[in-house]
């Protein structure tokens, strides 16, 4: 398992060495599906549990489905409303005063730009919210986002950049969106994976960073990722990841 790292906890726990995955000592799982659609809960309960998954003590949430791939509409409606209550979930005793979007990556590296592209399309809100009409400010929550690159381009720890915005912005909440590495090729593009422990940015390249998670931030951190890489691929070191 050490020499096959894989960004999701979802065959983490397909790894385990137990006779019952969904019970092994300190990790739970629990797969759901609706039509063609396949929800995975893996929670990982205690230090036991986290040191056979090499992942930190949390909830990793997957939603699965090959309509991920095509232009399915109506799937991908069916899809983002399950993610919105799956986010909405994971984050219903976190304050939403203002949400900080991180989208890491390298915008010039296709299979790593990911979450340049998720904050170009993020509705931003946080400098207009005082000129909003009344009717509008009860469904209108204070987003702020940036895309930080990576430290090949910059030469500056993105944990550093988000660091320092947090402190000034006071975000009640991050966000990161990053692409993610997957050991089994028809999980490529297929699957979208939610944590509440955090990132580390660069991890399944091998080139893990400072993670971005509530210890190092002082707030909660969620991680949104998409696999979009083989984890074989990633054996070759990508000169500015």
């Amino acid at each position: 398992m050490k020499n096959f790292y894989t960004d999701l906890a979802l065959e983490m726990a397909e790894s385990l060495n137990t006779s019952d995955k969904s019970q092994a000592d300190g990790v739970e799982v629990e797969t759901t599906t609706e039509e063609d659609i396949e929800i995975t809960a893996v929670r990982i309960t205690n230090d036991a549990g986290a040191a056979a998954m090499q992942k930190p003590i949390g909830s990793y949430i997957t939603i699965a489905s090959p309509a991920l791939r095509i232009n399915d509409i109506s799937t991908h409606e069916r899809i983002i409303e399950l993610l919105s209550a799956q986010l909405s979930e994971l984050t219903s005793d976190i304050s939403k005063q203002t949400i900080l979007v991180i989208g890491l990556g390298n915008s010039n590296v296709t299979p790593d730009a990911l979450g340049p592209k998720v904050v170009a399309k993020t509705l931003i809100t946080r400098h207009i919210l005082e000129t909003l009409p009344e009717e509008l400010m009860g469904g209108v929550l204070s987003v702020c986002a940036i895309a930080p690159s990576v430290m090949g381009l910059t030469g500056i720890e993105t944990a550093e950049i988000v660091r320092g915005l947090v402190a000034h912005v006071k975000p009640s909440l991050v966000i990161a969106v990053d692409a993610l590495a997957a050991r089994k090729v028809s999980r490529v593009n297929s699957v979208i994976q939610l944590t509440n422990t955090g990132i580390s940015p660069g991890a399944g390249m091998g080139t893990g960073r400072m993670p971005l998670n509530q210890e190092s931030l002082g707030v909660p951190v969620i991680a949104i990722g998409v696999p979009t890489v083989h984890i074989m691929q990633t054996r070759i070191q990508l000169t500015q990841a």
